[in-house]
């Protein structure tokens, strides 16, 4: 039992509106990936520092009003939009319906905050207009920027904008941080982009990496990370990724880097955990099978479909290599918690992740829209057992170092507490 000593910002609103968003949510699920993990061990840990936090979140098809996940911690869903579910793209249009429901809910409960935090530009400019009425200050995090999504993308402009609608995400989020008490960027690219495509400040930001369970994503001994790869089928040359099955997650680009991979790496493999096995998920899947078939690469890929929560660091643990080959990353979670449990590491440069390691000790990073760069990388760890094991210590501390949860969410305290004792900085 934790010894909980209540500090003075003693009840905390988080606000993540997308997605499916709960206790124990089915990661991999449309929207439902690292922004969720992220905003529940926030929560769970500031709630063993003693604050009471609501985490709301919309509410759709037959879900329940509230989640108790304990020790002071609850989901709050709060229906808008209609039953059905809404992409994060098309949140705009129920943002105002969401805060009209919200404050009414408030009223009627009789409840109140001393701080809001919202995630994702969604719930940051609802949660602006939140704190404003209710006079406490707003800390909002980002986790990825419409500027730097929108660079990153290529094909038709008109497309993408109609299924983007990045035009008007720019424009609301410059003004929720324009208006917001603080910004926090989880990396430091994230804060480059916002001084210098937002007009944010210096004084208006700070910099907090998500953090990992220090618990889960641990190394284990020589043996039995062996026993593993036997029983979870990984061969000794096998490079292993798992994420949501979206685009800007860039697996076409990792299957593209296979055929250089196995120039260097003759028996090597790909073992690819994508999305949540969703009817969207298997379109997309198809589409990369399409793309090895074409590549005669079919026969080295073994598809595994979605690993549930309880899975995942042993599947960290069996992988020779992991590689994160995003065209797109804000941070890479999963990178890092393969870095915890002593897995080698290759991940994209297009995020902020590579900026905070030393290149060859902690992790590798390469280019993955250049595929025989990015294999290059991959071969490295699988060919030279002396690399291998300085990239599984040195990672796996590196990982602990920087992004264990209890020193990430004192981090996260501070600045709460700042603002609400109105120390804002000149």
């Amino acid at each position: 039992m934790t010894n909980r000593q209540p500090g003075p910002t003693s009840r905390i609103l988080m606000m993540s509106l997308h997605g499916y968003v709960g206790a124990t949510p089915e990661l991999g699920l449309p929207d439902t990936g690292g922004q969720v993990v992220f905003v529940l061990q926030l929560a769970r840990q500031l709630t063993e520092f003693g604050y009471a936090v609501d985490i709301v979140t919309r509410r759709f098809a037959d879900q329940p009003e509230f989640d108790d996940a304990g020790d002071g911690l609850r989901v709050w869903r709060i229906p808008f939009g209609g039953p059905d579910f809404i992409r994060k793209e098309d949140m705009h249009d129920h943002l105002d319906e969401f805060v009209t429901t919200f404050l009414a809910a408030l009223a009627d409960r009789q409840l109140s905050y001393d701080v809001i935090n919202s995630h994702y530009w969604d719930a940051g400019w609802a949660g602006q207009r939140i704190a404003e009425e209710l006079g406490i200050p707003h800390v909002h995090t980002p986790h990825s920027l419409g500027w730097w999504k929108r660079e990153d993308m290529h094909g038709d402009r008109q497309q993408i904008e109609s299924d983007y609608r990045f035009d008007e995400r720019i424009r609301k989020e410059f003004l929720i941080y324009r208006r917001c008490d603080q910004v926090i960027a989880t990396t430091n690219q994230q804060t480059e982009i916002l001084r210098e495509h937002y007009d944010v400040p210096d004084r208006h930001l700070a910099m907090i990496p998500p953090g990992i369970n220090e618990t889960i994503y641990t190394p284990v001994s020589g043996r039995e990370e062996k026993t593993l790869r036997r029983r979870l089928g990984f061969r000794q040359h096998d490079v292993y990724t798992v994420g949501r099955a979206a685009a800007n997650k860039g697996y076409d680009l990792l299957i593209r880097a296979l055929p250089h991979l196995r120039e260097a790496v003759p028996d090597a493999r790909l073992q690819l955990a994508i999305g949540a096995n969703s009817k969207k998920d298997e379109a997309g899947i198809g589409k990369w099978k399409a793309l090895a078939d074409n590549l005669d690469m079919t026969e080295h890929i073994r598809w595994m479909g979605h690993i549930a929560d309880d899975a995942m660091a042993n599947h960290y643990r069996a992988s020779p290599v992991f590689a994160l080959p995003s065209r797109y990353e804000p941070f890479g979670m999963t990178a890092v918690e393969a870095m915890a449990c002593g897995t080698p590491c290759v991940v994209t440069i297009h995020g902020g992740l590579e900026e905070m390691f030393d290149f060859g000790s902690q992790a590798l990073f390469a280019d993955p829209k250049h595929p025989r760069e990015f294999a290059v990388m991959l071969s490295m760890p699988l060919r030279y057992p002396q690399l291998r094991d300085r990239l599984s210590i040195d990672g796996a501390r590196f990982a602990r170092r920087m992004f264990g949860w209890r020193g990430i969410a004192r981090r996260t305290l501070a600045v709460y507490e700042q603002h609400r004792r109105g120390e804002v900085p000149i």
